[in-house]
């Protein structure tokens, strides 16, 4: 059984240095692998981002990230990315990692991801050049989640994951008002996932949002935003005993 603990949006800052360590110490008795599904500062800025690294540095088990959009806003991102990853962490963008545990090879696909909306109420490339930008780098990183994920399936893993910090679907996000659907997620990373195939999807953003949801293709998605899930992290196990298949690749996670 491979154990996959996961967080987002822990918005840390000078003054929560620490809050969240006791917890992570303990991963080591529970986990195989910590996912960070972005927004892990408030403003972006190196100094948030140093918290963030030494809560991280020296755990027991490898620690994957994506970047959110509260990890732009002070537009440095490839700074704090630097941080964290000198603090241990594999910070992964159009990018795949992969963690050799006991039970077996985990393969992470991750991206930030973006906007757009969902199938039927979604944003489309058509008009000023600035809304076409918006679709096409949305696009851009589901396509990069796409070939991640696909440059797994020839690494032998057990699992494959697809770690972002926007929505793939809509379903993790009831709670949320419908009007911001459109910036909490987009469709296309859903898409990817269940072209290219994955166990398990992953992503935080949405704060009032919902734990449970499902590609249309049958990958589990978890919404582990830290005000939804509600304590320092959450274990999800990969497969369940009873497993039944769905889409190529998927398999139940509880």
């Amino acid at each position: 059984m491979i154990r996959i603990a996961a967080v987002g949006d822990i918005h840390m800052g000078p003054d929560s240095q620490g809050v969240l360590r006791p917890a992570f110490d303990t991963l080591s008795d529970c986990a195989d692998v910590l996912l960070l599904a972005g927004d892990l500062t408030r403003h972006g800025t190196p100094e948030e981002a140093r918290v963030v690294a030494r809560e991280i540095a020296g755990l027991a088990v490898p620690v994957v990230a994506v970047l959110g959009n509260h990890d732009h806003h002070g537009e440095r991102p490839e700074e704090v990315t630097a941080i964290l990853k000198d603090g241990g962490a594999r910070v992964l963008e159009g990018e795949e990692t992969v963690v050799d545990c006991p039970a077996g090879r985990i393969g992470v696909a991750g991206t930030k991801g973006f906007g757009g909306g969902f199938a039927g109420r979604n944003a489309g490339e058509f008009g000023e050049p600035l809304m076409k930008e918006f679709v096409r780098y949305s696009r851009r990183c589901a396509d990069g989640l796409r070939s991640a994920l696909e440059r797994l399936a020839g690494q032998d893993c057990a699992v494959r994951v697809a770690l972002t910090h926007f929505s793939p679907v809509p379903d993790t996000l009831a709670g949320e008002p419908l009007e911001i659907y459109p910036f909490l997620g987009s469709y296309m990373l859903a898409e990817a996932i269940d072209e290219a195939g994955a166990d398990l999807a992953v992503h935080g953003h949405a704060h009032a949002g919902t734990e449970h949801g499902m590609t249309s293709g049958g990958v589990r998605v978890r919404n582990v935003a830290q005000p939804v899930i509600g304590r320092a992290f959450h274990v999800y196990h990969l497969p369940e005993p009873d497993r039944v298949p769905a889409a190529a690749g998927a398999q139940r996670a509880r």
